[in-house]
């Protein structure tokens, strides 16, 4: 088991969420649409600061010489999303909603609100930067017996949707961009990976509370910062799915880990990174690799340099991912398609032949490696530059970077981290003064605690139950439930253990709109179908039928008392042997055959009522 300890596991989160109001800086409405609308192109370039510096990230963002098509949706866009047109606001409700968060942390908000723009020319904002203003610092909670720090706190515009990437074309659709976002960040307070979950969820609890929020996938994201005592501050952008945010930062020590040792083992080896690139196409002339002889056709070529000391580092036994994958990471910005390496030669069509050829042309030793990139001379060149930047940063231990989050916990290289020469003061916004006396009459919504002690008491769930429902995220659809007269245990069981157990078989119930699942509760509590029926009805309803559909599919039309009843003597009788030998304690095993009978049709209190009667007579 891994001791974060001893490891010096720092953790900090950024937390993104859209509001559920009018966008930040016009009154366009925040809705995601499938309408296209005017499209228009844009390349973006890098500016300097106001101290004359040009923010790195933005550097590794133009090597990329990528252009960006804009896809402006009438409904849900206008001038300001393009560019065309100054900013207005900020939204007023977007603004009230930050500030009652501000206050929900503790934190002290600021006199006035000032926008800056930080500069962003992946192409997710037309402008070329984001705007952003900070509403208030030094916030703190107390988590699980845990101080963590919580600053800053600012209000900011969402981003454009990527919704293509095409060769050096990249298409955004604004529907989203100018959405408010309040981002929230905790100090490098969280210990453990179970600790960035709990810390997350009780944020997106608070931020629940304030019913001003959006829901589903993609509007709550979360940034994570990981360092380890010997390793360096990364960034994982994009976490979406909370149950994965243990996962990512668990795969981040370990390769950290993997960096660290690799480090020691190449200062072990006095490795060293040729700065030569070597022009190596006559080699592959003979080349039975598909990718080679499909760009040498096409005028390209291959291309090499060599890493002393590198041999057995890039990749590890049975084909583990080491620092070949980090390499090939920094040659991708450069806009080729990945390398090659000596660690996982031959293979790909490219033989042994080729490879020793390659380690005499490279004058190479025992521990040497070699990479090679097959493209145009210039991108190729470009590429093997990046390799050898990071092959340099791989000698000294964990690099600062930023990566992407994927889908499997795994994450890839982005950029470099950020520095404060992307920020300048935005000058179309004027300053946003803050009444102390309209904070002292913001209506502030309970915290988690006083919820789930509420629900405890009000509902007749425990602990347990109530403090499931908050970290799931199910708290307000479930208060809603209680506001329709639904059984408190029906609808907390529902939650969650069928909504597990539905998962468990293919389907997303949190797909299930909240309106659809009060309607069929509701139906249950009206009598139309037993409470031992919702799992079937909610899976039909996710295949795609109505909830009248789904009732009639699961063959849950109502069966009145008089046929049950009948039913149950039927069931007597044909083992009244048994009931007369085992009296009442026929009751149990008779049962199931009840149930069996009417699963879902006959709620199982009443069916164990009809039941007892029954065997009662046959007893007297």
């Amino acid at each position: 088991m891994v001791d974060y300890q001893e490891l010096g596991l720092k953790v900090g989160l950024e937390i993104h969420q859209q509001l559920d109001t009018n966008k930040l800086f016009c009154s366009c409405p925040s809705e995601m649409v499938d309408e296209i609308g005017k499209e228009l192109v844009r390349f973006l370039r890098p500016t300097a600061s106001e101290l004359g510096e040009v923010d790195k990230a933005a550097l590794m963002e133009a090597r990329k010489g990528l252009h960006f098509k804009y896809q402006c949706p009438q409904k849900s866009s206008c001038l300001v999303e393009m560019d065309e047109e100054p900013p207005q606001g900020p939204d007023p409700n977007a603004m009230e909603l930050a500030l009652k968060m501000a206050m929900m942390v503790n934190a002290s908000v600021v006199d006035e609100v000032h926008f800056m723009r930080k500069i962003v020319i992946d192409g997710s904002n037309t402008s070329g930067f984001q705007r952003t203003g900070l509403i208030a610092t030094d916030g703190e909670l107390v988590i699980d017996g845990n101080r963590i720090g919580i600053s800053p706190i600012c209000l900011e515009e969402d981003a454009g949707r990527k919704v293509e990437s095409k060769g050096k074309e990249k298409t955004y659709r604004l529907d989203r961009l100018g959405i408010p976002l309040i981002e929230l960040a905790t100090g490098p307070d969280i210990k453990t990976p179970e600790e960035a979950k709990h810390v997350a969820q009780y944020i997106g609890g608070l931020l629940r509370a304030t019913r001003s929020v959006k829901r589903g996938i993609g509007t709550i994201r979360e940034d994570v910062n990981i360092s380890i005592a010997e390793g360096a501050r990364v960034e994982i952008k994009g976490v979406q799915e909370l149950k994965m945010l243990p996962t990512y930062i668990e795969n981040e020590v370990e390769r950290q880990l993997m960096l660290i040792e690799k480090m020691r083992s190449l200062k072990d080896r006095e490795a060293k990174v040729s700065g030569k690139v070597y022009h190596l196409t006559d080699l592959f002339k003979e080349c039975s690799s598909k990718i080679v002889k499909s760009s040498l056709k096409n005028g390209k070529g291959v291309y090499g340099i060599k890493l002393k000391g590198f041999n057995g580092t890039l990749r590890g036994e049975e084909g583990k991912a080491l620092l070949g994958p980090e390499l090939a990471a920094y040659a991708k910005t450069a806009g080729v398609g990945g390398i090659f390496h000596s660690d996982e030669l031959p293979a790909y069509g490219i033989e042994s032949v080729e490879c020793e050829a390659v380690v005499n042309e490279l004058d190479m030793e025992g521990e040497d490696a070699f990479v090679l990139v097959v493209d145009e001379e210039k991108r190729a060149k470009d590429a093997l530059e990046q390799v050898k930047i990071r092959a340099i940063l791989a000698m000294k231990g964990v690099p600062e970077e930023t990566r992407n989050a994927v889908e499997d916990g795994s994450t890839v290289f982005l950029r470099p981290i950020s520095g404060g020469a992307r920020m300048y003061p935005e000058t179309d916004i004027p300053p946003y003064p803050i009444n102390p006396g309209y904070l002292e009459g913001l209506e502030l919504p309970e915290t988690p605690d006083e919820k789930i002690k509420r629900f405890k008491k009000e509902y007749g769930l425990n602990k347990q139950q109530s403090g499931q429902l908050f970290r799931k995220g199910y708290d307000l659809l479930f208060e809603d439930m209680m506001k329709e007269g639904i059984d408190p245990s029906i609808a907390s069981n529902m939650l969650l253990h069928t909504y597990p157990e539905l998962s468990k078989e293919g389907y997303e119930p949190d797909d299930l709109l909240d309106e659809v699942v009060k309607e069929v509760l509701t139906r249950v509590k009206n009598g139309e179908f037993a409470k031992e029926g919702i799992p079937k009805v909610l899976g039909l309803i996710l295949e795609g039928n109505s909830v009248d559909e789904s009732i009639s599919k699961a063959g849950l039309e109502v069966v009145d008392d008089h046929e049950v009843r009948n039913v149950i003597k039927t069931i007597i009788e044909n083992r009244k042997d048994f009931v007369q030998e085992r009296g009442m304690g026929a009751m149990g095993p008779l049962m199931g055959v009840v149930m069996k009978e009417f699963r879902g049709k006959v709620d199982g209190k009443k069916l164990s009522g009809i039941l007892k009667e029954e065997i009662e007579k046959w007893c007297s």
